[in-house]
């Protein structure tokens, strides 16, 4: 059999962020991973204030596609529960030939949510000796059988924007012509291209929130976010910190306006701490960008939001970081050239719309 992975199909993944430079919120995005059969795009939304926000889309790698069959004695056979682990490689023919199944409490790529026999539906599609569905039709399968099979397994609590989405194993071209007719569906961990990551632990147990462990670094793709890397390759972003909104917002949903007001003085200080000095990530001219949880996924018990770090272009998308923003970065290639230090003396606050100039002694 074969894996299709995909984003979240019932509705595009959304994370919503604010961003500050230093500690002074100047910035909006939102993050929209797109995963299609053949290929997965991601929309900024920037905005110099919080209004009349700018759509801007560009284009990432190919997402997920087929890769080769796995064998019917290495595929076997699992329960819901189950979890299944392989080596990738980059050879369709050698891809998911060690297909086993280990303890949910080892890594793994893939969680079992329902095993669906399509040969058992009436009609001529999946008859001995009908023609292979392409790839497209594997994915409206998908969405037919695996959503409401995921959500069932999951107890109705599937966060539709977190970390996890519906995946499909089904059978290969060899597979399909002697008569395999079985759809796997389950969870999985996947990347911003649709790439199925490792994974800890039964979803079941699991907390949904999309983020990504502290240090981890995302990588890039023609100024868009693909996949995790080292933080010494070329990167668009840095997580610095994952915050729990359940420390704060014990009672009650909290609108986006109160998660902003919360996370702006926390983000800043734990991106200082992150990063060591109050004065970083000015001085490194990076931009501090956090998460967002909506209603839909915190009823599904999503809590976690990271704070994370890059460089935002002026005409949109992220520039290219090389290195770890706790020591020294390039960006673009060239080393950071630090602003002009503020001149001494008392820092004046910002006049209202309409005030009179403030004067020092005023």
């Amino acid at each position: 059999m074969e894996e299709m992975s995909t984003s979240k199909p019932e509705k595009p993944t959304t994370r919503s962020a604010r961003t500050v430079s230093a500690s002074v919120a100047r910035r909006a995005l939102a993050l929209v991973a797109v995963g299609a059969v053949g290929a997965a795009a991601v929309t900024l939304l920037v905005t110099d204030g919080f209004d009349q926000p700018e759509k801007i889309t560009t284009h990432s790698v190919a997402g997920p596609a087929t890769t080769g069959p796995v064998s019917a004695s290495s595929f076997g056979s699992a329960d819901p529960g189950t979890c299944l682990q392989w080596t990738p490689t980059d050879d369709p023919e050698t891809d998911r030939q060690d297909l086993a199944q280990v303890s949910c409490a080892e890594p793994h790529r893939f969680e079992v949510a329902k095993d669906v026999d399509m040969s058992a539906y009436p009609g001529i599609e999946f008859a001995p000796g009908s023609a292979y569905p392409g790839a497209m039709r594997f994915s409206q399968l998908r969405d037919e059988h695996c959503i409401d099979s995921v959500v069932d397994y999951l107890g109705t609590k599937f966060d539709p924007n977190g970390k996890f989405s519906v995946g499909l194993m089904f059978p290969s071209q060899t597979g399909w012509a002697t008569g395999e007719r079985t759809l796997r569906c389950g969870v999985q961990q996947s990347s911003n291209t649709g790439v199925p990551q490792e994974m800890t632990g039964s979803v079941l147990d699991q907390d949904q929130s999309s983020v990504w462990d502290v240090g981890t670094c995302i990588g890039i793709n023609q100024n868009v976010p693909s996949d995790p890397v080292e933080c010494s390759q070329p990167h668009a972003f840095e997580v610095a910190s994952v915050i729990d909104l359940q420390q704060q917002f014990q009672v009650g949903i909290p609108n986006e306006a109160d998660q902003d007001a919360y996370l702006e003085p926390t983000c800043t200080d734990a991106v200082n701490a992150y990063l060591g000095s109050d004065t970083a990530l000015r001085d490194k001219t990076l931009t501090l960008f956090w998460s967002t949880i909506d209603v839909t996924s915190w009823l599904a018990g999503s809590r976690q939001v990271t704070c994370s770090i890059g460089k935002e272009l002026d005409e949109g998308g992220f520039a290219t970081i090389t290195g770890s923003a706790t020591g020294d970065i390039l960006i673009n290639g060239q080393p950071p050239v630090p602003p002009p230090a503020a001149p001494d003396g008392r820092a004046l606050p910002t006049p209202l719309p309409g005030a009179a100039p403030i004067t020092p002694g005023g």
